[in-house]
């Protein structure tokens, strides 16, 4: 369906446009693309996979034609970095309900603790390539 794999992330959250920039930053290989939640393209993707992205707080991972959400889609984009990022995978042997659990309180607080933009962030021209509408 698409040539790499597909991260969605909340774009109007400070949190998640500093992670999307993280794994810009540690994506040596190029490996990935990105679309805010509130784009075209989670519109028309995320519905096939019975998710609404107007009722979101997770960020998302499209591969291989498998949707990957909350703690799950985290540890598989940091598997695919460089450096040391990729051990964290070693916390897929907790089980999902315990990671999810962080992951919601964090998630619940996001806007709290770092803030929320009145718009989504607007990459350079140079990383505009790795963006979907």
């Amino acid at each position: 369906m698409f040539n790499k794999p597909i991260i969605f992330f909340d774009g109007v959250c400070n949190l998640c446009n500093a992670s999307v920039q993280f794994v810009i930053a540690h994506d040596k290989k190029d490996q990935f693309s990105f679309s805010a939640i509130q784009g075209e393209l989670a519109k028309e993707v995320l519905p096939k996979f019975k998710v609404d992205p107007g009722e979101l707080n997770t960020v998302m991972l499209l591969a291989e034609g498998k949707l990957y959400t909350k703690s799950s889609a985290a540890l598989q984009i940091a598997k695919k970095l460089s450096g040391a990022w990729p051990l964290l995978y070693g916390f897929i042997i907790i089980p999902k309900f315990i990671r999810d659990w962080v992951y919601n309180i964090i998630a619940k607080n996001r806007y709290k603790w770092w803030g929320k933009e009145e718009s989504c962030w607007v990459p350079t021209p140079r990383l505009k390539s790795k963006f979907y509408p």
